[in-house]
């Protein structure tokens, strides 16, 4: 380490792989191939691996495109899908680290009252949980530095532990475990109960504000742990396949201990497991709070950090009260649906996220790039697992988060740099355009696209744009040309004329400024150019007004607009000034026109607007 920052090796390889060899490596594997047999536990490993491997492909390739701020997971989600969003799942991420702290200390809580004789009681585990949550936060309360370097020691436990078990004699069974035992669970909850153990492979990610080189660290130490990790799963599972009895392996939950070639060693093992894992938790939640409160999200009071690489130490008090409430809690079933759940949410979203940057950001260029369907295939993955696995608390998380997106959005929360969304739109737009100019226009999806021409800040402006945003309401288009007199020399630019209305009229209705010494002769020019291929405007709607002050222009003007085929609207102000209320509305048509055909068209687009729906048709 130097300048405060870590390589791969150290913040990214050892937290993520400790994370991943945890409790359920030593606990709940052996059951596991004993209940499913060798073909259908290797099914399991695989499939589990989907959503890791996917996910971890993805946050790789974000990391190589962008620097990856403070914060991991909660940087990634909030830079793409904006505050509301990745502060919602932020904040739902941070709970899920806390209590899946309190899930580490309860398991190894278990274990320690087991070895020295005590009851493993709730009150019993609350207390040695409190103890042992207490050591682990102080130790990285002293310095992250050493917090990291106790997992070196941590990592050489677990080395040893799993040594001694490849080493040890359990004697072969008469056959090989490969089919699935007699009576066994599903496949679906077998999946339940092993998935956890892959979960851990964000770790090293939630500490990208204190790597050295995240674009090379996330990348390397990311995928190095999630096959590292898969290899040591694959070959435990053969190994105990072929060298343990059955019934040995659903029966006896210490069967590592007791094959092994040295017992201790696996206990040291399982209680280096779970406190890594535990470590590896409070060292990444103070970081994404902390990442937020920078953001606002949070009080901003504990965006402070502490010395020259600003760790967290104000958030990590925070981090510590949650995780003890989850240890108080002592509902081991519950805190794990939870978390599973978050964890699930969070994969969804950062496949989601590399899909959208990668199909819609123009500046996404990165140096490990994955194709697109990768990512959805995560995304997909994590989703079906979520409703598979526990519907109920999928439901809840998805609840929780629903209800603190609310809340963040209603504070209006932004980024100075932007988001992904614009770039979404933008790209929705640009294929929408295609495929309308590439079918050509269809006489029963017509719709107004309407361009609008008047004085700037006219005061019988309001009553003729009312007109055009009721033609809109109809899913129209209107675009509001202001023509304006030429600026002086030194005077500032005028700003955007305002949308006017609530949010809903504005839709469809766009605001531009034109100025110009020329007014009818500008509209010539516009209407003879203006729009876009696929969705070309069709109307042109003029104040009567324009007439009486230029007669000539007025009809050249119309002229123009009828060369390129656009329908003329005639708008008279005096007239609208006296309606009080929309009676009727009154089509004048004639054969020889040909008008019948548009008059029918508008009239249904007007009645759509509230204020003209109960209007009568003459």
């Amino acid at each position: 380490m130097r300048d405060g920052k870590f390589g791969t090796f150290a913040g990214v390889f050892t937290p993520s792989v400790l994370t991943i060899l945890g409790v359920i490596m030593y606990l709940r594997l052996p059951w596991l191939v004993g209940e499913a047999g060798l073909w259908m536990m290797l099914g399991i490993i695989g499939a589990a691996h989907v959503v890791s491997i996917t996910t971890g492909l993805s946050v790789s390739s974000i990391a190589t495109d962008k620097k990856v701020g403070a914060g991991g997971p909660y940087y990634i989600l909030s830079r793409c899908f904006g505050l509301p969003i990745g502060g919602a799942i932020g904040l739902a991420l941070f709970v899920g680290l806390c209590f899946a702290n309190a899930l580490y200390v309860i398991g190894f809580s278990e274990s320690f009252l087991a070895a020295i004789g005590v009851e493993a009681t709730k009150d019993a585990i609350r207390i040695a949980g409190s103890a042992t949550l207490l050591a682990v936060t102080a130790i990285t309360f002293v310095s992250t530095s050493l917090a990291i370097k106790s997992q070196y020691a941590i990592l050489g436990i677990i080395a040893v532990s799993l040594v001694v078990i490849f080493l040890g004699s359990p004697g072969a069974p008469a056959e090989a475990n490969l089919a699935q035992a007699p009576s066994s669970p599903s496949f679906a909850l077998l999946f339940g109960i092993f998935f956890p153990a892959v979960t851990g492979f964000m770790s090293g990610v939630n500490m990208s504000g204190d790597l050295r080189d995240p674009k090379r660290a996330i990348l390397r130490g990311t995928m190095l742990a999630i096959l590292v990790a898969a290899a040591i799963y694959v070959g435990l599972a053969v190994f105990l396949a072929y060298r343990v009895d059955r019934t040995q392996l659903r029966e006896d939950p210490a069967v590592l201990q007791h094959i092994a070639l040295w017992g201790p060693a696996v206990v040291a093992g399982i209680w280096a497991a779970t406190l890594s894992s535990a470590l590896g938790g409070i060292l990444g939640a103070p970081r994404i709070l902390q990442a937020m409160s920078v953001d606002g999200i949070t009080p901003r009071v504990l965006a402070k950090g502490h010395g020259a690489t600003g760790e967290p130490r104000r958030a990590l008090v925070p981090a510590f009260l949650l995780s003890e409430v989850g240890i108080l809690i002592a509902e081991l079933n519950l805190i794990a649906r939870v978390v599973a759940m978050i964890y699930l949410a969070q994969y969804c979203f950062i496949n989601l996220t590399a899909a959208i940057e990668s199909w819609a950001s123009p500046d996404f260029r990165p140096r490990f790039r994955v194709p697109k369907l990768v990512s959805v295939i995560g995304a997909v993955s994590a989703l079906l697992l979520m409703i598979q696995l526990d519907l109920l608390a999928m439901l809840g998380a998805v609840g929780l988060m629903a209800g603190l997106f609310l809340y963040l959005k209603r504070r209006q929360l932004t980024l100075e740099s932007g988001d992904t969304w614009e770039g979404v739109w933008s790209t929705i737009v640009r294929v929408g355009l295609h495929r309308l100019d590439r079918r050509g226009g269809q006489s029963r999806h017509w719709r107004p696209n309407v361009l609008l021409f008047d004085e700037v800040d006219h005061p019988a402006h309001p009553a003729i744009r009312d007109f055009a945003s009721t033609l809109a309401s109809g899913n129209g288009i209107v675009t509001d040309f202001a023509l304006a007199p030429p600026r002086a020399g030194d005077e500032e630019p005028a700003p955007k004329p305002p949308a006017k209305g609530s949010d809903d009229d504005k839709i469809g209705v766009f605001d531009t400024r034109i100025e110009t010494t020329a007014p009818l002769e500008t509209i010539a020019t516009i209407c003879q150019h203006h729009g876009f291929s696929g969705v070309p405007p069709n109307t042109l709607l003029l104040p009567w007004r324009y007439h009486a002050a230029d007669a000539a222009g007025f009809l050249r003007a119309i002229q123009a607009a009828a060369a390129r085929g656009l329908n003329i609207l005639l708008f008279d102000d005096a007239r609208a000034a006296t309606r009080s209320r929309p009676a009727r509305i009154d089509l004048w048509w004639s054969r020889e026109a040909g008008n019948l055909a548009l008059a029918v068209a508008l009239s249904r687009f007007i009645t759509r607007a509230p204020q003209w729906e109960q209007a009568a048709i003459t």
